[in-house]
This record gives structure tokens, C-alpha cells and sequence, in this order.
């Protein structure tokens, strides 16, 4: 958990200017970090979650209170909240704005075409927030769960653990690309462990 907020932390850094370390800050600058979570930072999830994000900036010359102010909006668990609390992030003009997950992400695409969004645990072609991996486009950046070319070794695992295993069963949305991207992986492999497709 905490390389992977290690991670976000360095896209954010790279996203608020590029330096990767406190000499290569612009002296006096103020950078503007923009945190749309589902957790108050006050807490103790919260704190946890975004301390991890902060201490990273900080490792990095990013200091909340010299040269980085963090504005923080929290939908409390309440998902209805994302497009008030994004388009106030919007309003305040940050350099980037990180984002815990899809939802949160898409709900900050739709106020912001420009300011760039940093997203965690997101499925960047099904949500529309990507036009492709490799061309992505747009201001949209981050982790992905999604990796097809995980699917086979899962299948493999699987057939280990149950030897005589035949069939498995894969609950998959035709709306969902990224699902169906799944679904094409397991099925070569199921046909390469002798698995019945249908």
C-alpha cells in the first residue's frame, strides 16, 4: 500500500512541475495539490490513506504548509456529493488533483478537461477516461487494476490447486471493455489448460 501511494505521490510530484527533488523547486512557488477522497482526512482511515500521499510529496520537496497547500473535499460516503465536491476542487485551480478511484475520477473528468487528475484503482478504457493504453489522451493518469495478462496465471493457479478442474465459470458485463478484454485472455488460456470454453 505504501509503494503504491509512493507511486501516486511521484506522478502527482511530476504532474505539480516536474522536480524530483527540493533543489529543482522554483523557489517561492506555491503548489496546489486537489484530494477528492470518500474519507475525511481527520480520519483515522483517512489519515492513514492520505498521510501515506503527503509523506511521499514531502519526501519529494513538496511541504504542506511552505510550498504545497492541499485542498481536501471528502464525499463522507456519500457518492452523491462527487460532482459538487468535484467542481469546488475545479474552482480552486490546482496544479493536479488525485482521486482514490473511478468514480471519483470520472466525476472530476466532467468538471476539468485541463487540470491533470492522478487516479488510483481505476479501469481507464471501460470508464471512458482513456481512449486506449496507448494512446491514452486526455488529462487523466494513474494505477490500474486491470491487467489482462494476469488472467492466464490465475487460470493456471487454479488448475494446480484442483487438478481435475474443467470448467470455470466468469461473471463479465458486455459493457464493461475492460471485462471483455478479460474474458478474450481467459478464454485462450482456458483452451491452453484443457478447460472447456463456452
Amino acid at each position: 500500500m505504501t509503494s503504491r501511494r509512493t507511486l501516486i505521490a511521484a506522478i502527482a510530484a511530476s504532474l505539480l512541475g516536474r522536480p524530483m527533488n527540493a533543489g529543482a523547486l522554483q523557489a517561492g512557488r506555491i503548489y496546489r495539490l486537489g484530494i477528492l477522497g470518500n474519507v475525511p482526512r481527520s480520519d483515522s482511515q483517512g489519515a492513514k490513506l492520505w498521510g501515506a500521499l503527503t509523506q511521499g510529496l514531502r519526501d519529494l520537496g513538496y511541504v504542506e504548509g511552505q510550498n504545497l497547500i492541499v485542498d481536501h473535499r471528502s464525499t463522507e460516503g456519500r457518492s452523491e456529493r462527487l460532482p459538487i465536491l468535484a467542481g469546488e476542487l475545479v474552482r480552486l485551480k490546482p496544479d493536479v488533483i488525485v482521486v482514490p478511484n473511478q468514480a471519483n475520477a470520472v466525476a472530476v473528468r466532467r468538471a476539468t478537461h485541463t487540470i491533470p487528475i492522478v487516479a488510483a484503482n481505476f479501469d481507464p478504457l471501460g470508464s471512458g477516461l482513456a481512449a486506449s493504453f496507448a494512446r491514452p489522451g486526455g488529462n487523466v493518469t494513474g494505477l490500474s487494476l486491470i491487467a489482462p495478462e494476469i488472467v492466464g496465471k490465475q487460470l493456471q493457479v487454479l488448475k494446480e490447486i484442483v487438478p481435475r478442474l474443467t470448467r470455470v465459470a466468469i461473471l463479465w458485463s458486455p459493457a464493461n471493455r475492460s471485462s471483455l478484454l478479460l474474458l478474450e485472455e481467459a478464454q485462450m488460456a482456458a483452451g491452453a489448460l484443457g478447460l472447456v470454453r463456452q
